[in-house]
């Protein structure tokens, strides 16, 4: 998976600053929005049958919240 070992990457600052930015980058092209959904283009949410939920819906969810 790693194409060196990891005790040399670990001996010189550089290699290591480096690795380690190479982490963050993936960790950010995994997890950052893409963008595409943003916009005119994005879903309505919808709940688990598949049905677009309502404003009602999200008001009654946060009633129900906080009697919790």
């Amino acid at each position: 998976m790693i194409p060196m070992r990891l005790s040399s990457i670990f001996k010189n600052r550089w290699m290591a600053v480096l690795w380690a930015g190479g982490i963050l980058w993936f960790a950010y092209d995994f997890a950052a929005p893409s963008g595409d959904a943003a916009g005119a283009n994005a879903e309505a949410p919808t709940d688990v049958t598949g049905a677009t939920i309502t404003d009602e819906d999200a008001k009654q969810f946060q009633q129900a919240v906080n009697n919790l």
